[in-house]
């Protein structure tokens, strides 16, 4: 891949952040961002429905579809199936980070303190995406 995630954040101001419960609601909703502007879109894997959501975006002109909240290495698998063409985690470890930088996809991980930002440059990375640690009692 030539496209850097550095290229990918300079194409939009804003990168969306998209729960897709309804696969139906995908590419009319791809189609609306992108035309107000909005082409780089990032789909959270929070939902059975992403994989197919990330299908259906990819078809509209001008888009960049990626996937995010992608926490394990067969997440990291199915992604690629579905050719993203950004990957974004909301924290960093070697296990994930290894093969996505290996892949030559554009990735951005999520960090929260110095240790993890150290662990990106380690892994040869440059850009990250702050990601502050939520607790939930489910």
């Amino acid at each position: 891949m030539t496209t850097t995630i550095q290229d990918i954040m300079r194409t939009a101001p804003v990168i969306p952040v998209l729960v897709i419960d309804d696969v139906a609601h995908a590419r009319p909703l791809a189609e609306a961002l992108v035309k107000g502007g909005l082409r780089v879109l990032e789909v959270t894997l929070r939902t059975g429905a992403a994989i197919e959501a990330i299908a259906e975006m990819k078809k509209v002109e001008g888009a960049i579809v990626g996937a995010g909240t992608v926490v394990n290495t067969e997440q990291f698998k199915q992604v690629m199936d579905a050719d993203v063409e950004f990957i974004v985690s909301p924290g960093l470890t070697e296990r994930l980070g290894e093969p996505i930088v290996a892949s030559g996809v554009p990735y951005l991980p999520g960090v929260a303190n110095a240790g993890d930002i150290m662990r990106g440059l380690d892994l040869g990375l440059t850009h990250f995406k702050f990601s502050r640690p939520r607790l939930r009692a489910d």
